[in-house]
C-alpha cells in the first residue's frame, strides 16, 4: 500500500500580494492532488499538506520559488490514508496567532538548536525549558522538566510569560513546539522583552522524534498533531491516541475503556458537559461515520479541528 506523505511547512518572511499568492497556491495544490491547509499572512506561510511524494515535492518547489521562502522549513511524516478531507489556503493576520502587533518574528527569532544537540542544551541546569504548546497537547507528551504554561491558545502565551516574574531574572531559555513555528515566535517575543540567550528546537518535536533514536530520546509520551492521526510516537510512527469528536481533545486507550466514553459522543473529559441535543447530533454523526465505513467510504463531515 502506498503511504500518504504528510508535509508540515513554515517560513517566517515578509509576503505581499497575498490574494494572488493564495490563488496561485490553491491551484498548485489542486493540480498536485493535495489536501490540508496552508495559511498565508504578511509575516509568512504555515501549514500541513498531504498527498503523493511527487505532489508534495511539486508544491514544496512552488512555495520555495516565492521570494524569501527558498529555505522553507519542512518536515515529512507518513499516514496510511489521507489525514485531511479537503484543501484550503487561507489568509490571516498571522500565520500562528500570538496577538502582539509590534512583534517582528522574522528579525528577532532566537537561535536554532538541532535535535542532535538538544539533549545537551536542556540538561544545562541554567536553562529554563518551556513547552509553548497548549495544555491538551502537553498532557499526552512532553520533555520532563518543561514548564507547561497551561494555555488554551497560543494567544495566551505573551500574557502568561509577563506574569511569570520568577522567570524574569533567568538568562537562558529553551523552547519547543510541534513543528517549530510557535516556539520560533515565542523566542522572538522573549527577545523583544530583552532576553538574549533564547533557543528553540529546529523543526520542533516532529524533527526530534525522527532524528533522535528512541534509546537516546528524552521525550516522554506522544506528540499531538492537528490532523486525523491525532498523535505520533518516536520515529513519527502512529500514536495510540484518538480524537474525541465531541470536545476535540485527545483520548488515550485508558480513556476509551472508561464508562464515560462513547465513540463520537463523549469522553471522560467532556461527559455531561454537552446538552442532550448536542449529544443527539454527535450520535447521529457517529452513525453516519460507521455507515460510511461499512460501505468502504470516508465520512466527509467531521467537526473540524480548531486552529489553535
Amino acid at each position: 500500500m502506498t503511504q500518504t506523505v504528510v508535509a508540515a511547512l513554515y517560513k517566517l518572511t515578509p509576503l505581499s500580494n497575498l490574494p494572488a499568492l493564495k490563488m496561485q497556491l490553491q491551484q498548485a495544490c489542486s493540480d498536485a492532488g493535495l489536501c490540508g491547509t496552508l495559511i498565508l499572512a504578511p509575516e509568512g506561510i504555515n501549514g500541513t499538506v498531504a498527498g503523493t511524494r511527487a505532489g508534495i515535492d511539486t508544491v514544496i518547489d512552488s512555495v520555495r520559488a516565492i521570494p524569501g521562502c527558498g529555505d522553507l522549513n519542512t518536515k515529512d511524516s507518513f499516514a496510511a490514508e489521507p489525514p485531511f478531507y479537503r484543501m484550503k489556503v487561507r489568509l490571516k493576520r498571522e500565520v500562528i496567532t500570538m496577538g502582539v502587533p509590534s512583534l517582528d518574528a522574522n528579525a528577532l527569532a532566537g537561535t536554532y538548536v538541532e535535535p542532535e544537540t538538544w539533549n545537551a542544551l536542556i540538561a544545562d541546569s541554567d536553562v529554563v525549558l518551556i513547552d509553548t504548546r497548549n495544555r491538551y497537547e502537553v498532557e499526552i507528551g512532553s520533555f520532563p522538566g518543561a514548564i507547561n504554561p497551561q494555555t488554551t491558545s497560543f494567544r495566551e502565551f505573551p500574557d502568561w510569560f509577563d506574569r511569570q516574574t520568577e522567570l524574569h531574572d533567568k538568562r537562558k531559555f529553551a523552547m519547543f513546539c510541534t513543528g517549530g513555528i510557535r516556539c520560533e515566535k515565542a523566542t522572538a517575543f522573549l527577545r523583544m522583552r530583552g532576553f538574549d540567550a533564547v533557543y528553540h528546537l529546529k523543526g520542533g518535536i516532529l524533527n526530534y522524534l525522527e532524528s533522535v533514536p528512541a534509546a537516546e530520546s528524552r521525550w516522554r509520551g506522544e506528540c499531538f498533531v492537528f490532523d486525523q492521526r491525532t498523535a505520533l510516537a518516536h520515529g513519527n510512527a502512529p500514536g495510540s491516541h484518538e480524537i474525541c469528536h465531541a470536545c476535540r481533545h485527545p483520548v488515550s486507550p485508558s480513556d476509551k475503556a472508561s464508562k464515560d466514553y462513547a465513540a463520537g459522543v463523549s469522553c471522560p473529559r467532556c461527559k455531561g458537559t454537552h446538552s442532550l441535543e448536542r449529544e443527539r447530533r454527535f450520535a447521529e454523526r457517529q452513525k453516519q461515520v460507521e455507515i460510511a465505513e461499512l460501505r468502504g467510504k470516508r465520512h466527509f463531515g467531521p467537526i473540524p479541528l480548531k486552529d489553535r
